[in-house]
């Protein structure tokens, strides 16, 4: 997915992840992307500090797939959190370092 794929999926409430499962990009109240690993809420910034450069590979984002698989037809989905990092389960194996 490009930059501007990933702000408008989030922007359209899709759940968007980085990737394994365990990573969300989400929009804060200041209107920043970000990517959090849910299991400990670490997170960094979609992009560089510039802005442009996304911080992960545009393949290794996906838009969730729901239980029946019609929320996203021919989405750019993973099943079951397949990706780098991604442990048993579908658990990330590589938690981020929260940003001060």
């Amino acid at each position: 997915m490009t930059l501007e794929d990933i702000k408008a999926a989030v922007d359209a409430g899709q759940t968007v992840h980085w990737a394994n499962t365990g990573y969300v990009v989400h929009k804060d109240r200041v209107g920043q992307y970000l990517i959090t690993y849910q299991p400990n809420g670490s997170c960094i910034g979609l992009t560089d500090r510039g802005g442009h450069g996304l911080n992960g590979k545009e393949a290794e984002f996906f838009i969730a797939r729901s239980e029946d698989g019609a929320e996203n037809p021919g989405s750019q989905s993973r099943p079951n959190g397949q990706g780098r990092g991604v442990a048993p389960g579908g658990a990330g194996a590589f938690p981020l370092v929260r940003q001060l």
